[in-house]
């Protein structure tokens, strides 16, 4: 396992490399404060999406979620999973992350920082990946859970339903993936087609690669953020962050879209037939997160897998609906600092 070193302001960066349970080489970004190395709370792992990467957490804005961590006293390790656009690009599920990623991810970070627990901030599809883990009992280790978006039951708006159930099923004979990156790079005829028919649906910005974001991933112009929370930094910056999704992850989640929670592809024995028919398999505490205008997985489904969780324990996990927010802009949004920072803060320290 082999380390790269850099510096970024007040912040030393270390990205480590390791592997994950089936062998496939994956990074963890390790971002340490000068001013308080000591991080009194520990480590933090943050878990980003689908066809992104692990830099998503700092995007171009005065103070991004990893600034206001590491002023907490907290360790910051952000995961590179299978899904990330910083590693050659797989064929995957979200089981296969469950049951080789993030397990593997936890021991990595525990082992390098001789913690015997972490807690994680994770993002849609790195949140229901990590929360199938979790309640499987794969990750035992993790003692809160900060999810945003999507993590056990799924609910869609109904034009991405009818992506998922119509369109989904006459891709496969014309590409691997979907890809937001189109938007300036073609991979053959059928990009350009995707990027030519997006143009003449999606007249919200002049942002090519906004524009394919919210096709690919959502519903809604856009579907992943509002424009008003973004500055036009960050506007600019989401070009270079978003490529492809492979069809393998888009067939299964049409399967937990029509069963209305995640449903495993039972291809590995780590995980159970079903992850809702019995109590979760954690310690972990969760809070669950959503945007109010979420247009990629709306708030019901945060709003439901709160009421399973706190079925099983009740008063132990916390659930808040953002006003104002929607996918991401929780994140990289101008005024995130203000508006949802403190509350992951206050989360992930309870």
């Amino acid at each position: 396992m082999t380390t790269m070193q850099t510096t970024r302001a007040d912040h030393a960066t270390e990205v480590v490399q390791f592997r994950a349970d089936d062998g496939l080489p994956l990074t963890l970004v390790h971002v340490a404060s000068r001013r308080r190395p000591d991080a009194p709370r520990g480590p933090v792992l943050l878990v980003h999406g689908a066809g992104v990467r692990a830099e998503l957490f700092r995007p171009p804005i005065a103070r991004t979620l990893v600034d206001a961590l590491l002023d907490e006293g907290w360790d910051v390790w952000m995961l590179n999973w299978r899904a990330s656009i910083d590693l050659p690009p797989v064929a995957w599920t979200l089981d296969d992350a469950a049951v080789f990623d993030h397990p593997a991810a936890v021991r990595e970070v525990l082992a390098r920082t001789g913690a015997d627990s972490l807690a994680a901030f994770v993002h849609c599809q790195g949140s229901t990946s990590f929360t199938m883990a979790a309640v499987a009992g794969l990750l035992p280790q993790v003692r809160t859970i900060v999810s945003n978006a999507c993590s056990l039951f799924v609910d869609v708006p109904w034009v991405s339903r009818q992506k998922l159930t119509h369109l989904l099923p006459l891709l496969g004979g014309f590409t691997p993936m979907l890809s937001p990156r189109w938007g300036y790079k073609s991979q053959g005829y059928f990009s350009r087609i995707v990027r030519s028919g997006v143009k003449l649906t999606h007249h919200e910005c002049d942002n090519t690669v906004c524009r394919l974001v919210s096709f690919t991933y959502g519903a809604g112009h856009p579907a992943l953020w509002s424009h008003a929370n973004l500055d036009d930094a960050t506007h600019r910056w989401i070009i270079g962050e978003f490529a492809g999704a492979p069809l393998s992850f888009f067939r299964q989640m049409a399967g937990c879209v029509k069963a209305g929670y995640l449903v495993p592809t039972g291809q590995h024995s780590q995980l159970p037939d079903s992850l809702v028919d019995g109590p979760p398999r954690t310690e972990a505490r969760f809070s669950f997160i959503a945007g109010a205008d979420n247009r990629c997985f709306l708030p019901q489904g945060q709003r439901r897998t709160y009421e399973f969780f706190d079925y099983y324990a009740p008063g132990e996990h916390s659930l808040h609906v953002i006003p104002g927010y929607g996918h991401l802009d929780l994140i990289f949004g101008r005024d995130a600092w203000r508006d949802s920072y403190p509350l992951v803060l206050q989360e992930l320290a309870s």
